[in-house]
C-alpha cells in the first residue's frame, strides 16, 4: 500500500522529480515544494504520513527548526531529512530536532522508499555507510577537509553559475535565455558547457550534485552578480 506523503524543497526541479518518481512507485504525493520558509506550515496543514524535508546545510544552526514545530503540532508525521553527505553534526542535529531519518540527495530511488517505509513503520532511517562515515570522521577528524562545492564552483564562469542556478530552479532553456536577456541557442550553450564542466549527463544531476554539496548556497551572491557575458 502506497504511503501518503510530501516532499518539501526549495529546489523545485528536485522536489517535483523525486515526487514523480515516488508518484509511479505508487505512493500519494500531496505536495512538491516550497519555500523553507513555508516547509512546516505546508506540513502541518496537509499532515501527511511521511515528509521528506530538504536542506542544502545540515550543520547550520537552527536547520532543523521546521522538524522541531513539525513534531511538536504533528508527532504523528515521519520526517525525514533530505540532503547533502551529512558531518556527524548534521546527523546528530536532525535526530536531536525529531527526524526520522537522513537521505542523502544522491540516493537511488530505491533507498529513498526504503527509508520511507522505515520512517512510517517508526524505525530510524539512515543508510549504514552514513553511521559508518559519522564515526569514522568522528575517531579521525580531517584537519582541513576538501571543499568539493568550493572546487566545483571555481571551474565555472560567472555566467555559468547563474545558468546553473536557473537550471536547479527549473527553469528550461527558454526561461533561462529570457531571464538573462540572452539567445536560447546561447543559453544551450552555456548549459551545455555547465553539464561538461561539473561531470554529468544531464540537467537533473546537475542541480543535484549542486545541491549535494552546497554549490548553490556559495553561488547565491555570484548569481546574483553574474558580471560580464563569459
Amino acid at each position: 500500500m502506497g504511503v501518503r506523503l510530501m516532499v518539501v524543497d526549495d529546489h523545485r526541479l528536485l522536489a517535483e522529480a523525486l515526487a514523480s518518481a515516488l508518484k509511479l512507485r505508487g505512493h500519494r504525493v500531496l505536495a512538491a515544494a516550497a519555500p523553507a520558509a513555508g516547509a512546516a506550515e505546508l506540513v502541518i496543514t496537509r499532515a501527511p504520513e511521511v515528509c521528506l524535508l530538504g536542506t542544502a546545510t545540515p550543520a547550520e544552526p537552527g536547520i532543523f527548526d521546521p522538524v522541531v514545530r513539525i513534531k511538536r503540532e504533528r508527532p504523528q508525521v515521519a520526517v525525514l531529512v533530505l540532503g547533502p553527505v551529512p558531518s556527524p553534526r548534521g546527523i546528530a542535529a536532525a535526530f536531536a530536532a525529531g527526524a526520522s531519518g537522513y537521505v542523502r540527495h544522491d540516493e537511488r530511488i530505491e533507498g529513498v522508499e526504503r527509508a520511507i517505509m522505515k520512517a512510517r513503520a517508526g524505525e530510524a532511517a539512515v543508510a549504514p555507510q552514513l553511521l559508518q562515515g559519522a564515526f569514522s570522521e568522528l575517531l579521525n577528524p580531517a584537519a582541513q577537509p576538501d571543499d568539493e562545492g568550493q572546487r566545483l564552483l571555481q571551474m565555472l564562469t560567472p555566467r555559468e553559475v547563474e545558468v546553473l542556478v536557473r537550471v536547479a530552479d527549473g527553469e528550461d532553456t527558454r526561461l533561462i535565455a529570457a531571464g538573462m536577456g540572452i539567445a536560447p541557442s546561447t543559453a544551450r550553450t552555456h548549459v551545455q558547457r555547465v553539464l561538461m564542466k561539473l561531470g554529468v549527463g544531464s540537467r537533473l544531476e546537475a542541480a543535484a550534485l549542486a545541491a549535494r554539496t552546497g554549490l548553490l548556497d556559495r553561488a547565491g551572491p555570484l548569481a546574483r552578480d553574474p558580471g560580464p557575458e563569459a
